[in-house]
């Protein structure tokens, strides 16, 4: 059987034109080049190096930005943000809600400004005013708080954007709605955990699993990611990351669920297999919305994290979750 013509390779010629004895390599500028096999070795390792098919393809990452992400300063910007949360959960929980508020007010902003960029402009005013109301709301008034202050917020980006009219009302309200609904409202279900007896365990537990979320998924996908989640919304989330994700909290949400709160292994095991999935859809929804605004972070203020939106997308969905499982799980609890 006749072999393929090397690439870069003339046309076949002579009575023998599509066999190996009448085949005529021609190099670059028409000169006929040897035809012995050591001859095409040396072409194909010289000569043609810089053809196309020996180019990388597109898309395909190279070694050094496989990570996607400036690693010891993710690690370092991580355990800074980490400290100070567990401390203000375990021994002060007012400046623990303070802290999630503050996260809240700058994930508002960062989403805000981001949908600016589609010329949708949210109420930002009574948005920020809101987003400071919820969290307290929740920690103080449980879930009735919590509703009452959903409801009067957004009665105020009504009012305000009546007496402060602007071009397309409705999309400024809608993305205002939105906003408030995405990240203060989903945080806040933490705080009404706050109020149980034990509760900032379960937020402890909570916070752990998502950072094993992210630490086995970001090492497992890294390393042996083959296969995209969702290629056209988050190329570089792998189901072998998923996977990683769901034995590492499971590892966590055991250990948590035995040592910390003192309750049965198998609540730690659904916990863990919950909030991985709440936490990755989270990510997901995070990603979704990036692509669609065209932005690659929302925001710059954490060194190789990006905005602090990219770090609660994860939270503000799992958060919900770990709610509603600690509400039913968990008899007495709530």
């Amino acid at each position: 059987m006749a072999d393929h013509d090397p690439p870069g390779g003339g046309p076949a010629t002579g009575p023998h034109a599509g066999t190996d004895k009448g085949r005529v390599a021609v190099a670059p500028g028409g000169v006929p080049a040897a035809s012995t096999p050591g001859s095409r070795r040396a072409l194909r390792a010289g000569r043609l190096r810089g053809h196309r098919l020996f180019r990388r393809r597109p898309g395909t990452p190279g070694r050094a930005s496989r990570a996607g992400r400036n690693l010891p300063a993710a690690i370092g910007v991580g355990a800074a943000l980490l400290v100070p949360t567990l401390v203000g959960l375990l021994f002060f929980p007012v400046v623990f809600v303070g802290i999630v508020t503050l996260f809240a007010v700058v994930g508002v902003w960062e989403t805000c400004r981001a949908l600016e960029l589609r010329r949708i402009h949210a109420p930002l005013a009574p948005t920020l005013a809101g987003t400071l109301v919820l969290p307290f709301a929740a920690y103080f008034g449980g879930g009735e708080g919590l509703a009452a202050a959903t409801v009067l917020s957004v009665l105020a980006l009504f009012i305000w954007r009546t007496v402060d009219p602007a071009p397309d009302a409705g999309k400024s309200l809608m993305a205002g709605t939105f906003t408030l609904l995405w990240v203060p409202f989903m945080l806040s279900f933490a705080m009404i955990l706050m109020r149980a007896d034990g509760g900032f365990l379960v937020i402890a537990t909570l916070l752990l699993l998502v950072v094993a979320n992210d630490t086995f998924g970001y090492l497992i996908g890294a390393f042996f990611g083959k296969h995209a989640m969702a290629p056209k919304i988050s190329p570089k989330k792998s189901w072998e990351g998923f996977g990683g994700s769901i034995g590492g909290a499971l590892v966590v949400g055991g250990l948590c669920s035995v040592l910390l709160m003192g309750r049965p292994l198998w609540v730690g095991l659904v916990l863990a297999v919950v909030i991985v999935a709440s936490a990755t859809a989270g990510d997901l929804a995070e990603s979704m919305i990036k692509r669609e605004l065209g932005v690659k972070d929302m925001g710059s203020i954490l060194p190789g994290h990006g905005g602090v939106m990219d770090r609660l997308d994860s939270i503000v969905f799992a958060s919900p979750m770990a709610y509603l499982l600690s509400a039913t799980l968990v008899p007495g609890l709530l």
